[in-house]
């Protein structure tokens, strides 16, 4: 295998990344000065060998617990579960949210081989057994796993104490009702609330 199909073959791994955009992205470092190929693997290299998962939480970070496990200000009473760490990156810059997170590292998918074991309930169950937790905010995707994932966790953590919500969806701010599809159109109005 030739060194242009190697990395088409390893860019074409990374989402939304198809064996075309590969190969322009391919090309397109070839075109560059060769020290910015090198400061692209370096940095992948920096980014493999410096970030892990916190300890608590599963976010991605550098520093062990990360800097929102860390931090005195957040409300430790207020615990969101996120599918993936990305999300927390998603409701950390809505800026309303200030209590702390817990990464399950996917969602079921009995399709896909994700099952309850697969995923980090145990460690959040651990959480919630220290009883600093009054609310757990379940922030998975509004897709048929995501819902699957949201059901199963509230079970999970409903008879430890802690009273379970779910984030709300329905329509985007911006958005027209004559686009939206019934489903996000029936969600909103059963999210409604008072004005």
């Amino acid at each position: 295998m030739s060194a242009i199909d190697e990395l088409a073959g390893e860019l074409s791994k990374l989402p939304g990344i198809g064996r075309k955009t590969a190969l322009r992205l391919t090309y397109h470092l070839l075109k560059q000065p060769p020290e910015q190929s090198q400061q692209l693997a370096m940095a992948l290299q920096s980014l493999a060998a410096r970030v892990r998962r916190c300890s608590v939480c599963a976010n991605l970070t550098e520093q062990d617990p990360c800097a929102i496990c860390s931090d005195p200000r957040r409300d430790r009473s207020l615990l969101c579960v996120v599918e993936e760490a990305s999300d927390i990156g998603a409701i950390e810059r809505a800026g309303e949210f200030r209590g702390i997170y817990h990464v399950l590292g996917g969602r079921l998918s009995p399709l896909d081989g994700i099952g309850p074991e697969q995923l980090a309930v145990e460690p959040l169950l651990a959480r919630l057994r220290e009883g600093q937790v009054r609310e757990v905010i379940v922030a998975t995707n509004p897709s048929l796993e995501g819902e699957a994932t949201a059901l199963y966790v509230q079970r999970q953590v409903g008879t430890m104490g802690p009273t379970v919500s779910r984030i709300a969806r329905g329509i985007p701010v911006g958005g027209d009702l004559e686009y939206a599809d019934g489903v996000t159109i029936a969600q909103a109005i059963s999210a409604r609330r008072a004005m």
